[in-house]
C-alpha cells in the first residue's frame, strides 16, 4: 500500500495495523488522535515526511505481523469481537492490577511516592472504563447491531449515532491522556533498580493494559465509528 502525507494516521492504521508499530516508535497517537494527517504529525514531532512515509511503507510491506483486516468485518461481528476481546480484558485485568498496585504502594511507596499517583490514576481509569463499556454495551452497540442487520432500523432514542459516538470518543481521549501520565510516572513502565518481582510484573501488566486499550480505541475510533455513521446515513437516505 502507498501512503501519502495527506492521509490521516487513523485511516492508515485502519487499513494495515502493521503501521501502528511505526507510529508507536515515534510516540505518535494513532487511536485517540488518529484524525491528524501525516503532515501534521511530522510537523509536531519534527520528523521529515519522507522518512516517516518510508518507514510506514517498509513496515506495511513486511511479511511478518499480518493481522485480521477488521475494516472488512461486518459491524455486528466487530462489535461482538470488541466486547469479548477488549471489554472482557479490562474487566478481568483491572482488579488484578489494582491488587498489585496496592501492594507496591505498601512495600515501596515510601521510597517511590510516584506509585501512589500511578495507583490513583489507574483506580480512576478502571472506574471510568467500566462505566464507559457499560454505556457501549447497553446503548451504542445494540443500535450498531441493528444498523448492521436490519434494512430499516427504528430511530434510536439518542437521535443519531453521532451523539453517543461523540461522547465515547471524548472519553477515549480522557483515558488516552491518563495513560500517557501513567507512562511518564512509571518511566515508560521501567521498574527501578530496587524493584522486586511484583514491581516488574505490575509494570509489565500496566504496559500490556495500555497497549490493549490503544487497540481497543483504534478499532472503535478508526473503524467501527466511521462505518456506523456512514451506515446510518445510508439507512435513512
Amino acid at each position: 500500500m502507498t501512503v501519502n502525507q495527506n492521509q490521516t494516521v487513523g485511516e492508515i492504521v485502519a487499513s494495515d495495523y502493521r503501521a501502528a508499530s511505526v507510529f508507536r516508535a515515534h510516540g505518535i497517537d494513532f487511536c485517540c488522535r488518529g484524525g491528524r494527517t501525516i503532515q501534521d504529525v511530522c510537523e509536531s514531532k519534527n520528523i521529515p515526511v519522507d522518512t516517516l512515509l518510508g518507514e510506514l511503507e517498509e513496515a506495511m510491506a513486511s511479511k511478518g505481523g499480518e493481522m485480521a483486516d477488521y475494516s472488512t468485518w461486518p459491524l455486528d461481528l466487530l462489535v461482538d469481537y470488541i466486547e469479548k476481546r477488549h471489554h472482557r480484558y479490562v474487566a478481568e485485568k483491572s482488579p488484578e492490577l489494582l491488587q498489585y498496585l496496592d501492594k507496591l504502594c505498601k512495600v515501596h511507596g515510601e521510597r517511590h511516592p510516584e506509585l501512589f499517583q500511578i495507583r490513583d490514576e489507574f483506580v480512576q481509569a478502571a472506574g471510568e472504563l467500566a462505566a464507559h463499556m457499560k454505556k457501549e454495551e447497553l446503548i451504542l452497540f445494540p443500535y450498531v447491531r441493528r444498523l448492521a442487520t436490519e434494512k430499516a432500523p427504528s430511530a434510536p432514542p439518542f437521535g443519531t449515532v453521532q451523539n453517543p459516538i461523540n461522547m465515547m470518543m471524548h472519553e477515549h481521549t480522557v483515558e488516552g491522556d491518563r495513560f500517557e501520565r501513567i507512562s511518564r510516572l512509571s518511566n515508560n513502565y521501567t521498574p527501578p533498580a530496587d524493584g522486586c518481582t511484583t514491581y516488574r510484573v505490575a509494570f509489565a501488566m500496566l504496559q500490556e493494559f495500555e497497549e490493549d486499550l490503544h487497540m481497543h480505541i483504534h478499532l472503535e475510533n478508526n473503524i467501527l465509528f466511521p462505518r456506523a455513521i456512514e451506515m446510518e446515513k445510508s439507512a435513512v437516505a
